[in-house]
C-alpha cells in the first residue's frame, strides 16, 4: 500500500512524496509555505489521480519521459521522476492511480 510522506525542505517549506508500496517515490509535490496547503495538495492528488486527462505526459531535454499531475485549475500538484521509456512512465501513472486514493499520510516535518 502506498503512502504520502510530508517533509520540510532546506528552505523550511513543506513538500510531499507519494511512495508506492515498495518505497519508491512515484510523485513529488511543489513547495508549500503552509503545512495545511501541503495537506490540501495531498487531497488534490487523491481527487485528481483517477482522471487520465489530468496527467500531462512530457519529455525532458534528454528525451526521458515524465509526467505532471494537474489539478482542475491546471496547477501542477505533482511531478514524476524521469523514466527510461514511455511504457515505464505509463506504469508510473498506473501506480499513482492505484496508490493515491487509499495512501496513508506520514508526517515527517
Amino acid at each position: 500500500m502506498g503512502k504520502f510522506e510530508i517533509k520540510k525542505d532546506k528552505s523550511e517549506q513543506y513538500r510531499f512524496n507519494l511512495k508506492a508500496g515498495n518505497g519508491q517515490v512515484i510523485l513529488s509535490s511543489e513547495a508549500y509555505k503552509a503545512k495545511s496547503s501541503c495537506e490540501n495538495g495531498i487531497e488534490s492528488v487523491r481527487t485528481n489521480s483517477q482522471d487520465n486527462s489530468k496527467y500531462e505526459r512530457l519529455t525532458a531535454k534528454d528525451n526521458s519521459p515524465y509526467f505532471n499531475l494537474k489539478a482542475t485549475n491546471g496547477q501542477i500538484i505533482g511531478t514524476s521522476e524521469m523514466y527510461s521509456s514511455t511504457d515505464a512512465m505509463e506504469n508510473g501513472i498506473a501506480s499513482v492511480k492505484n496508490n493515491a486514493p487509499d495512501a496513508s499520510v506520514k508526517d515527517n516535518s
